[in-house]
Order: C-alpha cells, then sequence, then structure tokens
C-alpha cells in the first residue's frame, strides 16, 4: 500500500524544478505551486509580465495533489444560507462565479492540450437521512427558478441505477459536474505556465515579505532575495508562519482518501454505473469517485487529526470500513493507496480573495478548490492588472477565527468533529 496521492503518483514525471537561480527582479512573485499559483502564473504571464513562482516543495505537493479530483457545482455553503447572508441578487452572481469555475476548468484544458481524463460525468448528492432528500426537493426548485440550474431528483428505487448501494435515500443530480485527473492536471498547468513564460523555482519556500517605502515587495526564499513589483500569496491550507495574517483567518482541516485495486471494468461499473462524482449529505461526510482505471477513490474526514503517515493509516482503516458498510460487495477488496493533506477552511465557509496590505490573495476554498483555484488564479491576475471588478468574492471580507490567541493551529477541531459526527449517528 501506497502512502502517496494516487494522482500523483500515476501522472507523467514532471522536471526537477529545483537549484534554478532566482533572478534578482520581477513584475510578478507568486508563492505557492499549487492549483491558484500556477494558474495565476499562467494567466499573468500571458499578460506579458515577468513571473516568478516558488514552491517550498513540488508543484501539486499540497491540497492541489491530495484531494478528491471533483470539479463540482455549487457554492460552499448552499444557495439558500448564500441567499440569506447576501440576498438573492449577489447570491446569484456567487453561484455563476462557482458554476463557471467549472467551465474555465474545461475551456483551459482544452486550451492547452491538457491531457487530465476531464469528463462532465456529473454528481450525484446523495441523502444519508430521509430528510435530507425531503431538503432536496426544496433545492432542487430554488435552484431551478432562482439560478437557472436545472437538476434531477432521483428517489431510492431511482439511485439503484446509478449506485450500487442501499445505503441512502436519494439523491440530487447535477448534470454538469467533472471528474479529471488532478496530478496531470496540475503538472499541464504548470508546463503550460512555462510555456506563457512562467519561471517556477522549487523547492525554494518563501521565508520573508518586506513591503518597500517606494511599492514594491522584497521576497526572501531560502536560495536568494527577488525584487517583486508585486506578489501573489497562493498558499491556503499551507499557509506558514511567513504569513501570519492568513493564518488567524484559515483553519486547516484534515482530508483522508484511499483508493483501490483496480476493480475490472464491469465491476466498477456496478459500484457506480455512469461514473458520477459521489458526495454524501453528512455533516462529516465522504467523497467518492471512479479512477480513470476503474478503481475506487473514497475519501473524507476521517479523524480530526494531521496528517502525518501514522495518522494517514489509522484514517484509512476508518474509511475502509465506512466504505464497506456502504458497499458491502468491496469489503474484500485491497487498498492499494491512502493519504492525507489539508484543506483550508475560512470561518465562514465561504472562499476570500482579495489585496491586503499590497499583497494579493485567494484562498479558503473549503474544499471545492480543483474548480475555483483555477478561476481565481485567473481573477488575480486581472486584478494585479487593475480591474479589481474581476474579483467574484469583492466585498465578503476575511473574517478572523474567533478563538482568543489562535494562530492557524485548529486545537478545537477534534471537540467540533465529535459533535458533527453524533449528530449523524443520530438517525
Amino acid at each position: 500500500m501506497k502512502q502517496i496521492p494516487y494522482w500523483l503518483d500515476t501522472a507523467p514525471p514532471l522536471p526537477d524544478r529545483s537549484g534554478r537561480e532566482l533572478p534578482e527582479s520581477a513584475d510578478v512573485v507568486v508563492i505557492g505551486g499549487g492549483l491558484t499559483g500556477l494558474s495565476t502564473a499562467y494567466h499573468t504571464a500571458r499578460k506579458g509580465a515577468r513571473v516568478v513562482l516558488v514552491e517550498k516543495d513540488k508543484v501539486g505537493s499540497g491540497a492541489s495533489g491530495r484531494n478528491g479530483s471533483m470539479c463540482t457545482q455549487g457554492i460552499t455553503i448552499g444557495v439558500a444560507e448564500a441567499r440569506k447572508r447576501y440576498g438573492q441578487q449577489r447570491a446569484r452572481e456567487l453561484y455563476d462565479a462557482f458554476r463557471e469555475a467549472v467551465d474555465v476548468v474545461e475551456e483551459l484544458t482544452h486550451k492547452e492540450q491538457i491531457d487530465c481524463d476531464f469528463n462532465r460525468s456529473g454528481r450525484l448528492g446523495v441523502a444519508y437521512k430521509p430528510q435530507h432528500f425531503e431538503a432536496m426537493k426544496a433545492t432542487r426548485r430554488d435552484l431551478a427558478e432562482n439560478f437557472d440550474h436545472h437538476t434531477t431528483l432521483l428517489t431510492k428505487s431511482d439511485l439503484r441505477g446509478e449506485l450500487g448501494s442501499d445505503y441512502y435515500h436519494g439523491a440530487l443530480l447535477d448534470p454538469l459536474s467533472a471528474g479529471l485527473h488532478v496530478g496531470k492536471y496540475v503538472h499541464g498547468l504548470a508546463e503550460a505556465a512555462e510555456r506563457a513564460g512562467a519561471q517556477i523555482h522549487e523547492r525554494n519556500a518563501a521565508t520573508g515579505l518586506t513591503r518597500l517605502p517606494g511599492g514594491g515587495f522584497l521576497v526572501e526564499t531560502l536560495h536568494g532575495t527577488i525584487l517583486a513589483q508585486q506578489v501573489m500569496a497562493a498558499t491556503d491550507a499551507y499557509t506558514d508562519k511567513a504569513m501570519p495574517w492568513f493564518r488567524k483567518r484559515l483553519i486547516n482541516v484534515g482530508s483522508f482518501i484511499v483508493v483501490t485495486e483496480p476493480l475490472g471494468e464491469e465491476r466498477a461499473r456496478e459500484v457506480i454505473p455512469n461514473a458520477r462524482l459521489v458526495v454524501d449529505s453528512k455533516n462529516i461526510g465522504h467523497y467518492i469517485r471512479l479512477t480513470p482505471d476503474h478503481r475506487l477513490a473514497f475519501g473524507g474526514r476521517a479523524r480530526f487529526a494531521p496528517s502525518n503517515p501514522a495518522s494517514d493509516l489509522k484514517s484509512g482503516d476508518v474509511l475502509k470500513r465506512e466504505m464497506a458498510e456502504i458497499f458491502p460487495q468491496l469489503a474484500d477488496v485491497r487498498i492499494d493507496y491512502v493519504w492525507g493533506g489539508s484543506v483550508g477552511f475560512s470561518w465562514d465557509r465561504v472562499p476570500h480573495a482579495g489585496e491586503t496590505g499590497g499583497l494579493y490573495y485567494s484562498m479558503g476554498y473549503c474544499g471545492h478548490g480543483v474548480q475555483m483555484a483555477t478561476y481565481m488564479g485567473r481573477a488575480v491576475a486581472d486584478m494585479m492588472d487593475g480591474n479589481p471588478e474581476a474579483n467574484p468574492l469583492r466585498g465578503l471580507g476575511f473574517p478572523k477565527v474567533p478563538v482568543p490567541f489562535y494562530n492557524g493551529t485548529a486545537w478545537f477541531l477534534p471537540f467540533g468533529g465529535a459533535y458533527y459526527k453524533a449528530k449523524d449517528r443520530l438517525r
């Protein structure tokens, strides 16, 4: 069993981008080599800027290569909560941005010929409890009437044609959500950014930022300093102490995934006949999908603990038990991969992007990072080019985590996790 992300292990190898000499200056320095940073570097370089991206490990080594590889529609907080907070017009604007984000990923894969198995396979939001299915009925009407998004409601008997399990009470099918191979996508986006003219420097962490009186920043890295006219922070859940302003606003939640041995096409289709993406309605839920080579990827917040080799194995054991509960026919399958990582959550559970102290940023994707990171990289490139209205998240603020002396260590997560798991057990 490999304790590395399946997506990175099965993506084509890339050249080593470490040890490169930093230039003395750049128009834009991007900190972080995940999807946000790579998309920002790509779109900024295409505008003609001199772009340098610094990454403390390898591109995609953080959340961008450790997720469920889903590119799904929908606001993180749901349309009803978005309307309650922001009003119908602003909720619709936000919903349209989340929907357009999937289009941007698709357009980019075609334009740059990134072979990453992008497929609009659709998303099944499955109901863990009967009352969740009743709520889905209202959501379906709301999406059609107020957001021009048409979905299909599936009863428990209907769902049997979409999922080889009797565990759930129905589903809401969104036909526009997509799956992809995120490892291939990250690697392809890095190559596209370099073709556009961006320089990528791996294993070279940014260690300090100094804003200069005359404008711009001095960016300190492990292997030298560079003068930048503009800087973009694209570190999300992997933000370190060099940027404390963001650490006070992000909660890093552990997420874990197991991937089975190859099931074979016939057996895989018995589990998810139409290769849908599956996300359940639990508070502490699961995300499930087939891989391009007919394995089952099964993820979730198995344990509220940091990711490390020992913790990942314990979480993998939890996930395998839960997988067998939902799909008893897979109880005997071998697990070939298990890994964990961190997901960046904001306190208000929506992503945030903007500028603070001259520093641009986009982070806090709350589990919707594949499409929103790509989309927001393009938006930030436009913002740095003098178009603040390109930011669909403008005006939302970025609240601090309201816990005394909070500095990025979410010691309270196990208590919250225990509470929500207890709520899930109450049928």
